[in-house]
């Protein structure tokens, strides 16, 4: 069987990098792929080739390596490519939607996916997603796109709506990584829980989350999270994550909407117009909301990369367990027809029958050598939809504004943001998307400016 070429745009997004490819070495099928490294940054390009190579050969892999700056050229017959890659930077166009939205009185925790950052961020990203399209549309249209970018939803549906043929998955670790930590409350083995999970990128919920019993047969493990957490032994510290966030938030909605979401609490607080308000510390404090999270997180993983570019550079392998990424399971899996279930974000073709159609949705998919094949839902509980409606507003005019070039629609999608209108009015709205517009006139796309 011959060996895929595998493309990964934005290769200098080290921790996603190192995960991702690591975890391809660990499959036999996939241990002579070709890797196509592509970043615009010659230093975090170079910085990843040395650290993959030697991941490469840690695992026994004997594939190529090679490395680009001209992105058609590292796409030309890719197999796969994996996007993942973050526009105008940490700085300066992180700092500035954090900076500018604080002025107002806006305050944020991620500010990635949704709300005035996710806007901005959106804005930024559609535009370059869509040229790796046109590339791919040319050079290698058979590929299949594994995307990493955020905001998953928008940037998935603008990708849809202009380049239906791609064939394309927006991936994300929260279902199974908050499966973990759940099960982690509760001290119970992973592997030992199913689920069936369904609703949008960062607001899906899990429709039934059971445990295995002795007998062979299942249980629900809601009224066991529920009373851990009246209890006070639930959250337990979260795996693998900084002191700083917890679950406070996620476990409150449980309570709330008697199902669990997916995503952190440090990004549901800020889905929502309930845990974020001008002049509530209360609400701050009680629920833990660990405001400009993100910022701070930055920071962290730059530092945390340099420190362990250092120790690589002292050691003859470094060796890593597979992440929770889906990644290498779908290149397996199509390259080989070995079937497998992930949760993908795609199309909502009468998946998920209480949402938009055409909206972006996360869903189980099977993937085999036919492809990644989503599964469909049927009817959400109704509060659940309605909850999630109010995030796909601020998602369908976002992708309208961009795919119309109709500048009214960002403001648009700003008022409707949950968030946002519960902390400003109208015109002060207005005033922080003009600014932001102006403050990141280099990163945009110029019809803004007409």
């Amino acid at each position: 069987m011959n060996a895929p070429k595998i493309t990964f745009i934005g290769a200098g997004s080290t921790i996603f990098v190192k995960n991702i490819l690591s975890d391809v070495f660990h499959k036999p099928a996939l241990k002579q792929a070709k890797i196509a490294l592509m970043d615009i940054d010659q230093t975090r390009l170079q910085e990843s080739q040395f650290v993959i190579d030697k991941l490469m050969r840690s695992a026994g892999a004997n594939g190529s390596i090679e490395c680009y700056t001209n992105q058609k050229e590292a796409l030309r017959d890719a197999d796969f490519v994996v996007v993942a890659f973050q526009i105008g930077g940490y700085e300066p166009c992180t700092v500035t939607d954090f900076e500018i939205c604080k002025k107002y009185g806006l305050e944020q925790t991620i500010a990635d996916t949704l709300g005035v950052g996710g806007i901005m961020r959106a804005l930024r990203t559609i535009p370059h997603l869509w040229q790796i399209c046109e590339d791919m549309t040319e050079v290698c249209p058979n590929a299949t796109m594994l995307n990493y970018v955020n905001p998953m939803a928008m940037n998935t549906w603008a990708m849809y709506e202009k380049y239906p043929h791609i064939k394309q998955v927006g991936l994300c670790h929260s279902v199974q990584g908050t499966a973990e930590e759940l099960a982690h409350d509760l001290d119970l083995n992973p592997d030992d829980l199913r689920y069936t999970c369904a609703g949008i990128n960062h607001m899906a919920f899990y429709l039934n989350l059971e445990k295995s019993l002795s007998d062979g047969s299942y249980a629900s493990i809601y009224p066991d999270l529920l009373n851990a957490f009246e209890q006070g032994t639930a959250p337990k510290p979260r795996i693998d994550h900084n002191p700083r966030c917890n679950n406070l938030v996620r476990y409150e909605m449980l309570k709330k909407l008697g199902y669990f979401v997916t995503e952190s609490s440090e990004h549901f607080a800020e889905y929502t117009p309930y845990f974020i308000k001008p002049n509530r510390p209360d609400l701050i404090e009680r629920y833990k909301v660990p405001l400009d999270e993100y910022p701070k997180r930055c920071v962290e993983q730059i530092a945390a990369w340099k420190s362990d570019l250092a120790k690589y550079k002292q050691t003859d392998s470094i060796q890593m367990p597979e992440s929770r990424e889906y990644a290498s399971t779908i290149i397996n899996s199509i390259w080989t027809g070995a079937p497998s279930v992930i949760y993908g974000n795609v199309q909502n073709t009468a998946l998920i029958d209480n949402l938009p159609q055409g909206c972006c949705v996360e869903v189980a998919c099977l993937v085999d050598a036919n492809g990644i094949q989503p599964t469909k839902v049927g009817t959400l509980p109704n509060h659940l939809a309605a909850l999630m409606q109010t995030n796909i507003n601020v998602q369908r005019l976002t992708t309208e504004a961009i795919l119309t070039e109709n500048r009214d629609r960002i403001y648009h999608a700003a008022m409707l943001d949950p968030h946002t209108a519960a902390a400003l009015g109208l015109e002060e709205i207005y005033s922080l998307v003009d600014e932001l517009l102006v403050a990141h006139k280099d990163w945009m796309p110029q019809w803004i400016y007409r």
